[in-house]
C-alpha cells in the first residue's frame, strides 16, 4: 500500500474513534459550567488556590505530580477521582494499585486531601474530589508560569475504582506517536491536543527505569542489534553519555530520576518542545513525537511559538477535562477523596 493512501487510512481512523467519544464529550461538557458552585459554595476556586498554592510552596513537585495525576484520572475511567481511592480503604484493588499508578507522586494526592479537607469545612458534601483535581492542576501550572484558563466544574466522583480498568488505557513511555495518537483518538483526543498535552512534561521527572533501555545495550525494535554506542541514536550522544552516569545503579535505587526539561525544570515553557530537535527528548514516548511527520509539525510549532503552546495546552487541558465525566445521578460527592462512598 502506498504511503500516502496509509496516511489518509490512518487519518480516517482517527477521525472516526474521535468522532465516536465526541457526542459524549459534548454532552458532558454542556453539563459542566464555571458557575456551577456559585451559590453552594462561592469560595471554591480561592478555596483551592490557597491550598495548592501554600502546598507547592513547600513541596515543589507538587505541581507536575497532580498534572499526572490528573492525566491519569481521566484517561482511565473519566474525570470521576477514581484514581485518588487508596489501597488501603477499598476492598479490592483500586486503579491506585495498578502497576503503571504506583509511581504517583504522594505530594500531588496530599495536594487533593488538604484542599478537600478545606472545602468540607466551608461548604459541607458540595464540591467533588473530580473537581478539585481539575481546579488544583489549572492553579498548579498557573503558579509555574503557565497559563490560566477556565474550568467547567459539576463532576461527580465515581462509585468504583478497579485495577484492572487502567491497562491499555493509559500511554506507555516506549509507545510511537501513532500508537499514541490511536489511543488519545479513543478519548476524543487530537494529535494536535496530544502534542499540547505533552507539554506538561517541561516540568517534573521521570525515574531512570523509564528510559533505561534508552541508555544501556540499547536494541532498535526493527534490527535486534545493539546499537554501536549502546544508546539510542535519537538521543544527543552526550545527553546520553551523562543519563548513562546519573542513573548508575538505578536496579538498587528505583528513586533515581531525572528532569524531563534538563533546561527550565521548574518553569512551565516551551523548552520542553525546543529539546526534542536536539535529541534532548528523555523519554521515547517524548522522541517519537519529532520523529514522526503528524506530530512534529505542532512540536515545532509551539517550539517556535510560546503563545500558540499556551493556547493550544489550555484548549487541550479543558478537552481533557470533559472526558468520560459523570454527573447528576452518574455520581456521588465523596466526603473523602482516597475513600469510596
Amino acid at each position: 500500500m502506498a504511503a500516502p493512501l496509509r496516511r489518509l487510512l490512518f487519518s480516517l481512523a482517527l477521525l472516526l474513534a474521535a468522532a465516536a467519544t465526541a457526542p459524549g464529550a459534548a454532552a458532558a461538557a454542556a453539563r459542566l459550567s464555571t458557575s456551577y458552585y456559585s451559590r453552594s459554595c462561592p469560595r471554591v476556586e480561592q478555596i483551592v488556590s490557597d491550598v495548592v498554592t501554600a502546598k507547592q510552596q513547600a513541596n515543589p513537585s507538587t505541581a507536575a505530580g497532580t498534572l499526572r495525576l490528573f492525566f491519569h484520572d481521566c484517561f482511565v475511567s473519566g474525570c470521576d477521582a477514581s484514581v485518588l481511592v487508596s489501597p488501603l480503604s477499598a476492598d479490592r484493588s483500586p486503579e491506585r494499585a495498578a502497576e503503571i499508578n504506583l509511581s504517583l507522586p504522594g505530594d500531588a494526592f496530599d495536594a487533593v486531601a488538604r484542599a478537600k479537607a478545606a472545602l468540607e469545612a466551608a461548604c459541607p458534601g458540595t464540591v467533588s474530589c473530580a473537581d478539585i483535581l481539575a481546579l488544583a492542576a489549572r492553579d498548579l501550572v498557573g503558579i509555574l508560569g503557565g497559563p490560566r484558563f477556565p474550568v467547567y466544574l459539576g463532576r461527580r466522583d465515581a462509585r468504583r475504582s478497579e485495577a484492572t480498568d487502567v491497562e491499555g488505557n493509559l500511554p506507555r513511555t516506549n509507545m510511537s506517536a501513532r500508537a499514541m495518537a490511536v489511543l488519545f483518538a479513543r478519548k476524543g483526543i487530537t494529535p494536535r491536543e496530544m502534542v499540547a498535552l505533552a507539554g506538561a512534561h517541561t516540568v517534573g521527572f521521570s525515574h531512570c527505569s523509564e528510559f533505561a533501555h534508552r541508555v544501556y545495550g540499547y536494541r532498535p525494535a526493527a534490527a535486534g542489534a545493539p546499537a554501536p554506542d549502546g544508546f539510542d541514536p535519537a538521543l544527543n550522544p552526550a545527553f546520553a553519555r551523562a543519563l548513562r552516569s546519573s542513573c548508575a545503579g538505578y536496579e538498587r535505587d528505583p528513586t533515581l530520576s531525572i528532569f524531563n526539561d534538563i533546561v527550565t525544570p521548574s518553569v512551565f515553557d516551551e523548552l520542553y518542545f525546543k529539546n526534542l530537535p536536539r535529541g534532548l527528548g528523555l523519554l521515547a514516548s517524548d522522541a517519537a513525537l519529532w520523529e514522526y511527520a503528524p506530530t512534529r509539525v505542532f512540536v515545532q510549532r509551539y517550539a517556535d511559538n510560546r503563545t500558540a503552546f499556551f493556547n493550544d495546552f489550555a484548549a487541550a487541558m479543558q478537552r481533557l477535562g470533559t472526558v468520560g465525566v459523570k454527573t447528576g445521578r452518574q455520581g456521588v460527592v465523596r466526603r473523602q477523596c482516597d475513600v469510596l462512598d
